[in-house]
């Protein structure tokens, strides 16, 4: 099939899944899950996490009376492109979701921050290597 008549395959098709049919639904699902497992697996760790990322897509697709199926537009991408865009996003979605949230400095504690004390001994330098003006801002750093 040739990539206009498969565009034209894919407004029929667009209208039939948006009209809810579940024909053209199991049709859709068996076509696509494959391409989206494909491009949800580089980013998840486990296969049942693709999958259920998969599901999801799915289920995003068809939300609020097919909201996001709605904005497809075939003049700006393939299908199969836009669904493995909107796998890939809804991928990263769910990784931000499950990232461990990241603790602000000013919430550690003090305490927690110090570092131990550390003895050094004194820098050996050779008489007139320092400046007047550098010797006062070392002996004021020890």
């Amino acid at each position: 099939m040739s990539w206009e008549k498969s565009r034209v395959a894919d407004g029929s098709e667009l209208r039939a899944l948006i009209s809810g049919q579940k024909s053209a639904w199991d049709a859709f699902v068996r076509r696509y899950a494959g391409l989206l497992m494909a491009a949800v697996r580089g980013l998840v760790r486990e296969g049942a996490e693709a999958e259920d990322l998969v599901q999801e897509v799915f289920v995003r697709l068809c939300k609020d009376d097919f909201r996001l199926l709605k904005t497809y537009d075939a003049s700006r991408a393939g299908l199969s492109t836009w669904l493995t865009i909107v796998a890939r996003s809804t991928a990263r979605d769910a990784q931000r979701r499950h990232r461990p949230p990241s603790t602000a400095i000013d919430d550690v504690p003090e305490m927690l921050l110090a570092v131990s004390d550390v003895h050094h001994e004194p820098l050996k330098l050779p008489k007139d290597l320092l400046s007047p003006r550098q010797q006062l801002v070392l002996d004021a750093a020890l």
